[in-house]
């Protein structure tokens, strides 16, 4: 189990992470999200004992990582993918890491078969990786020591198709075997396909710790968008009915408040023409969007 109470980092006069608590509970994957900024990495990186808390605590299994002799075995996480010796080979590193954390060495060839990093690419300089098999190797050295709690910041990154569904499924084995499997990922998508749980901040501060539906519960309503030559008398038709319209562009509008039934009828007995009427369910990128609106440190074409 993950606990953090309290927990808050000051560089001079910048807070990067605000009284900041929470608790990871085994079993489950616990997304950790966030806007870039949000302290998310300097979280990750005091849990590890990387980076000394201002004041507030942070814990692994009841104790601070540093506590933790071989700590292996106790704590496995992936924070940079590209923080390696370049001129090793990948079984040459994960074997460096077994040697200074009495691991075996037979669990060198066990992760590296995990991972998909056999034969010719355990052989090979880690300097001639792809990010995409950096990544392999990270989640392998984060699995070396068979630690019951694993940490990973943008797992996913680099990548393909194969490999993100692979990493799916890897987590959920993970957390199905009793362990705490935290994540840290601005992908919300892949939070949809993979997290229970989800810890999200924003200016280092917490803006919620709940399962995931509940949190896509608490952003806006379904709606429902509509596409017509009329947009502007429809508009004022269904703000009429009670409906919460915001206008997309000149024909498009996003409705809220009515649902897609009750909008045809009203466009069918005043004769509108519809070239489009689809319904959306809240989702947690949308929730994710909307509560931490106030939280984005750099907004796309925001002049400063």
């Amino acid at each position: 189990m993950i606990e953090v109470s309290k927990l808050t980092r000051r560089y001079g006069d910048t807070t990067a992470v605000r009284d900041l608590s929470f608790t990871v509970r085994p079993g489950h994957v616990t997304g950790f999200l966030g806007p870039n900024g949000a302290g998310k990495t300097t979280t990750l990186r005091m849990l590890l004992g990387l980076i000394e808390p201002t004041s507030g605590t942070a814990t692994v299994s009841g104790h601070s990582f540093r506590r933790h002799p071989r700590g292996l075995h106790h704590v496995g996480a992936l924070l940079d993918a590209g923080d390696v010796h370049g001129g090793r080979s990948a079984r040459a590193h994960l074997h460096a890491l077994a040697r200074s954390n009495g691991i075996p060495t037979r669990r060198v060839d066990e992760v590296l078969t995990e991972v998909g990093l056999t034969g010719a690419a355990a052989r090979r300089r880690i300097g001639g990786y792809s990010l995409g098999m950096k990544q392999r190797l990270g989640i392998a050295t984060a699995l070396l020591g068979d630690p019951p709690v694993l940490l990973f910041d943008e797992p996913l990154n680099g990548l393909d198709p194969e490999g993100v569904l692979w990493v799916r499924q890897l987590f959920r084995r993970l957390a199905a075997e009793g362990r705490t499997v935290f994540v840290s990922s601005h992908l919300m998508s892949e939070m949809e396909h993979t997290a229970d749980e989800l810890v999200v901040i924003g200016r280092g501060e917490l803006i919620a710790a709940e399962s995931l539906d509940e949190f896509a519960a608490r952003g806006t309503q379904p709606t429902v968008t509509v596409r017509t030559p009329d947009a502007g008398a429809l508009a004022a038709l269904l703000s009429a009915e009670g409906a919460a319209v915001v206008p997309y562009d000149t024909e498009t509008l996003k409705v809220a408040g009515v649902d897609s039934v009750r909008i045809g009828e009203i466009a069918h007995e005043h004769r509108f023409l519809l070239w489009e009427l689809a319904a959306q369910a809240a989702s947690l990128e949308a929730a994710f969007m909307e509560l931490t609106a106030d939280s984005v440190e750099y907004l796309a074409g925001e002049s400063r």
